[in-house]
């Protein structure tokens, strides 16, 4: 997924934005704790089959990823923007 260059409605410059894998690395973080509690409960719970819940929590897995890693990229820009953050400097 790629940042454009510019805002199209106000201009602003997202040259500077640069969030890396920080997303990435918080998406699937919180996803795999949901997937896994929910597979535990699936299967203990539930008593569902491991078949069964090997499917569930993979689909589960996917849904969650693909609905949140947009949201987090512009969480996460936004937040760049708003800290002022910029690169590392030396003294």
């Amino acid at each position: 997924m790629r940042l454009k260059d510019r805002c199209p409605v106000c201009d602003l410059d997202y040259s500077k934005a640069d969030s890396g894998d920080g997303p990435a690395f918080f998406v699937m973080s919180a996803v795999g704790f949901v997937s896994v509690a929910f597979a535990f409960a699936l299967r203990f719970a539930f008593g569902l089959p491991a078949g069964a819940v090997l499917i569930l929590a993979i689909l589960l897995t996917l849904g969650l990823t693909l609905l949140l890693l947009r949201p987090a990229k512009a969480l996460m820009v936004a937040l760049q923007y708003k800290n002022q953050a910029s690169e590392g400097r030396a003294r």
